[in-house]
């Protein structure tokens, strides 16, 4: 035990070493560990630690391209629950690692396991479940969440896809109870003419969330009151500003903008149609660009062409996101190469089980529609 101890690496031997020596540590356990370890880096990391990702993408595209490698440790640079996917759709023998434990998400926080449960008790409790109601997590939650989806007829989704599994389950089901993001929600329900009066809202620290029996029972789509603490701070004025500043500009949002925001813009969509448009619009193309600062400012080096901005100049990246460092990432490699895994992500069994199901049905549905 002694001895493996010793091996450990402490964190605090990184924090002050020069970014060259960081970066130069980093290559050098990937060396070491050859393909026995991939770096994932999420669109919204910082440049510093994306120059050493293996893959880039959205978070299940990453878990699912890490479950198609042979590497026993996949390095997730991206935050708790996508590491948490990552660890159930990989394969048995792959472990995965959260270079800094302390990277959530305040979206997926702000619906845990026991409020979920509590509201679908509530919910039997007035009858409302007496319909047939189908939960839906979007990717940003706990794998807890996952499986309670699975295990209810449920599903996942991301800001991809969340359109054709809503089409799925309008067809099928009298309600859908959606969370933890109300405004994806919002702005999914209303491309299907669900009218916002039957749109409720949960509040998970109110009983009934704040509503009627008689409002959760005559609504269509019941939206847990979540949010992105980024693409929330995105807000009319900054859409009337920049049209203002730059006529003939473009306004593209994400869907975890306030309902509000995406009415006013031209164009709204996941990360990858963000990326897609931006990559197929001919040269002289001006667009404002409501989403994470550090895939805007990539998008900028990318296609100097185009003039590209940041729809709010005065908004930050996302604070969780940018926890993770090349000091967080030098230390797990380190620790790596040395044999010692630090900050292993693991999910149980059972949970795992269930997520997948929930995961599967999203892939199925999904296809089913295209």
């Amino acid at each position: 035990m002694s001895a493996v101890l010793e091996q450990v690496s402490a964190i605090e031997d990184f924090l002050l070493m020069p970014e060259t020596e960081l970066a130069a540590s980093i290559e050098a356990a990937r060396e070491a560990l050859g393909k026995r370890v991939v770096i994932l880096g999420h669109h919204y990391q910082r440049d510093d630690v994306i120059r050493h990702a293996d893959l880039t993408g959205d978070s299940y595209q990453l878990s699912v391209m890490a479950s198609q490698t042979d590497a026993e440790y996949i390095v997730f640079c991206g935050v708790h629950f996508m590491a948490e996917s990552a660890d159930v759709v990989g394969k048995d023998f792959q472990r995965v690692i959260l270079p800094d434990l302390g990277a959530g998400c305040s979206m997926a926080d702000m619906a845990s396991i026991e409020q979920v449960e509590e509201a679908w008790e509530q919910l039997r409790e007035i009858g409302v479940l007496e319909q047939k109601v189908a939960p839906i997590t979007y990717m940003n939650s706990t794998a807890a969440i996952k499986a309670f989806c699975g295990r209810n007829e449920g599903v996942v989704c991301t800001s991809s896809n969340a359109v054709p599994l809503f089409d799925v389950y309008l067809k099928g089901y009298d309600k859908m109870f959606f969370f933890p993001d109300q405004h994806l929600g919002r702005n999914t329900g209303a491309k299907f003419g669900i009218p916002l009066d039957k749109m409720v809202l949960w509040n998970p620290h109110e009983e009934l969330g704040g509503n009627t029996p008689e409002a959760l029972l005559e609504a269509k789509l019941i939206l847990w009151r979540g949010h992105c603490s980024v693409h929330g701070r995105f807000k009319p004025w900054h859409v009337d500003k920049i049209r203002n500043d730059i006529p003939g500009v473009k306004v593209l949002v994400h869907p975890e903008c306030t309902r509000e925001v995406v009415e006013m813009s031209d164009l709204d969509g996941s990360t990858s149609f963000i990326i897609k448009t931006v990559e197929n619009a001919p040269a002289g193309s001006k667009w404002a660009i409501g989403t994470e600062v550090n895939l805007v400012n990539r998008l900028q080096q990318r296609f100097p062409d185009q003039e590209i901005h940041l729809l709010a100049p005065d908004l930050c990246m996302c604070a969780t996101m940018y926890r993770i460092a090349p000091q967080n990432l030098a230390w797990a490699m380190d620790n790596l190469a040395n044999g010692v895994v630090v900050n292993e992500i693991v999910v149980d069994d059972e949970t795992r089980h269930y997520a997948l199901i929930a995961l599967n049905r999203m892939i199925e549905m999904t296809e089913r529609k295209t």
